[in-house]
């Protein structure tokens, strides 16, 4: 059963180590980030499931080790305690990884669910209702990003779909609209480089049934990318 929800965006520039003299840019989203964490500690969950995008799926359990030496920057972090064997978190769960070590989660079991970022809807709606099996008080940390092209100098330049998509997407997520995020068009999502299309319409069918109330803590576009911060509880 899922208790709570916390939607973060996923870009290494979250660490301040790897956003280095631009760091500041991104306090507000990272306050947003601790704020929908807060939520997920006040709901006391007995397990939590961080989901992530990546460019292939996989489990990885508690303890599992990430870095950001990739970004040039000499950090390493740990999903939840332990020294979990296997390969290293990819880039969406080596940033909830150190959110989690920041705010001092480390007494409810973790784990943490790599998503293709391509996944079709219908597999999303899949992977959510397994996580919403079972009598486990669950708790989500939800990893991913709008779309990439709200602005000549983005990733994936200026796209006038982008907007619109994001504001959607943001609403969505305010409301806690499952239907909405269900909907949230794949090759839309592809083509704006929307990595968090996935994860979210996980989030939307493992949110099926619990009758959560959204808030949404942030909303802006920095270096022309969606970053989205929501708490559900």
């Amino acid at each position: 059963m899922l208790v709570a929800a916390a939607v973060c965006p996923c870009p290494p520039l979250l660490v301040p180590e790897v956003a280095a003299g631009a760091a500041p840019e991104l306090d507000a989203a990272r306050a947003a980030c601790a704020d929908a964490l807060g939520v997920l500690a006040a709901a006391r969950p007995d397990r939590l499931l961080v989901i992530g995008p990546a460019e292939q799926g996989g489990r990885h359990p508690q303890g599992t080790r990430g870095s950001f030496r990739g970004f040039g920057v000499d950090l390493d972090v740990t999903l939840g305690p332990g020294d979990a064997p296997g390969p290293e978190l990819p880039a969406s769960l080596a940033v909830a990884a150190w959110l989690l070590e920041r705010t001092g989660w480390t007494d409810v079991p973790v784990e943490g669910v790599a998503v293709d970022a391509d996944l079709p809807a219908g597999q999303c709606a899949a992977l959510g209702a397994e996580i919403r099996g079972g009598n486990d008080r669950i708790a989500l940390l939800v990893m991913g990003d709008g779309s990439a092209s709200r602005t000549l100098k983005a990733p994936g330049y200026l796209d006038d779909r982008a907007a619109p998509f994001d504001a959607e997407a943001a609403r969505a997520l305010g409301t806690a609209d499952l239907a909405a995020l269900a909907a949230l068009d794949t090759g839309l999502a592809r083509g704006l480089q929307a990595s968090g299309r996935a994860p979210w319409q996980v989030l939307a069918a493992a949110a099926e049934g619990a009758d959560l109330d959204g808030a949404l803590l942030y909303d802006e576009a920095p270096y022309g990318v969606g970053y989205l911060v929501a708490a559900w509880s």
